[in-house]
């Protein structure tokens, strides 16, 4: 569903990702993990064809993100649904009008339509009746269950998640994983998840990857990860305070 081949991204003389490459197969959970500053939220904009690799390619059901026109990049995002690190939700618009827009802007749907589907996502992410508060009135928590509301709400095959947990307790931020993990048995998404909460984000994934400086040292199933012995791996996994990292 998913194929990374050879990213490599610069911006003037600072080199950001060498040659990442990774699989994520239909329907599957790839956690991306790794210390700050390792690249992590640039790969995730570059499969989302917002930044444009230096090289490589992204292909996304076979076809490759980095070599579409903006005709092409706007099709594909009909199918592609981000949640963006800081929520990237708009202070002056409601709830419902928060999550509307992507239908608003990519479809050609009543609104009668697109008040349904509004009242569905709300549902499922337990806020319903929520279409007309503001999003300032909104717990950390909520925000997230906003962004993931919206980022669903097109019923895309893929979804990119850039730490969706970040900032939460411990037992909202149960509640987002379940949120996507349930998502993604029941609409078959295929899905890349960024978050420093790794014992909490290894606990939905399929496939582990760790980026450090701009590399992928590691890939392999959760397991795999939990018992490597590359120093890195470990000491991120574990969290431990010695180490190279």
């Amino acid at each position: 569903m998913i194929q990374v081949e050879d990213i490599r991204v610069a911006f003037g003389d600072k080199t950001v990702l060498r040659g990442v490459s990774f699989d994520v197969p239909e329907g599957g959970i790839f956690a991306l993990i790794g210390p700050g500053a390792s690249g992590k939220s640039v790969l995730l904009k570059v499969i989302a064809g917002l930044v444009p690799p230096s090289s490589g390619s992204v292909r996304i059901e076979g076809e490759d993100v980095t070599r579409m026109d903006e005709a092409a990049l706007a099709e594909m995002r009909r199918h592609v649904g981000m949640l963006f690190q800081n929520y990237a939700l708009f202070d002056y618009m409601s709830v419902g009008d928060n999550i509307a827009f992507p239908l608003r802007q990519l479809f050609d749907l009543t609104e009668q339509e697109i008040a349904e589907r509004v009242s569905e996502r709300l549902g499922r992410m337990a806020l319903p009746g929520f279409e007309s508060r503001a999003v300032g009135g909104l717990s950390g928590g909520q925000k997230k269950r906003v962004g993931v509301a919206r980022a669903t709400i097109s019923r895309p095959r893929v979804l990119l998640y850039d730490e969706p947990t970040a900032g939460l307790d411990p037992v909202t931020s149960q509640k987002i994983y379940d949120l996507i993990k349930e998502e993604q048995r029941s609409a078959n998404t295929t899905n890349v998840v960024i978050s420093s909460d790794v014992k909490g984000l290894l606990s939905i994934a399929d496939r582990v990857g760790m980026l450090h400086r701009g590399e992928m040292i590691f890939q392999g199933s959760v397991e795999e990860a939990r018992s490597s012995e590359i120093p890195e791996v470990r000491q991120f996994v574990y969290g431990l305070v010695d180490g190279p990292l």
